[in-house]
């Protein structure tokens, strides 16, 4: 049984895709925190695991690995 290709270019499916992105930089965010030795408070870690947009994610992911502190990897600029 052939299944068609359509539900993989659905709007449901893109949007189970963007999740999965999001949940995949999360991760990435705290594991380079925590390699960095930081202990992330829980107001940090559920702003990190509340955020949804992958844009604001990628830009924490990009801080995390030089900040100075947790609070460094949200700043603004």
């Amino acid at each position: 049984m052939a299944v068609g290709l359509s539900f993989y270019k659905s709007p449901l499916s893109e949007e189970n895709r963007d999740e999965g992105r999001a949940e995949g930089v999360v991760l990435g965010i705290l594991l380079l925190l925590a390699q960095a030795g930081f202990d992330v408070p829980d107001e940090a870690r559920e702003r990190i695991t509340g955020c949804t947009d992958l844009d604001i994610l990628n830009r924490w992911l990009l801080r995390a690995p030089t900040a100075a502190t947790v609070e460094d990897v949200f700043a603004v600029g």
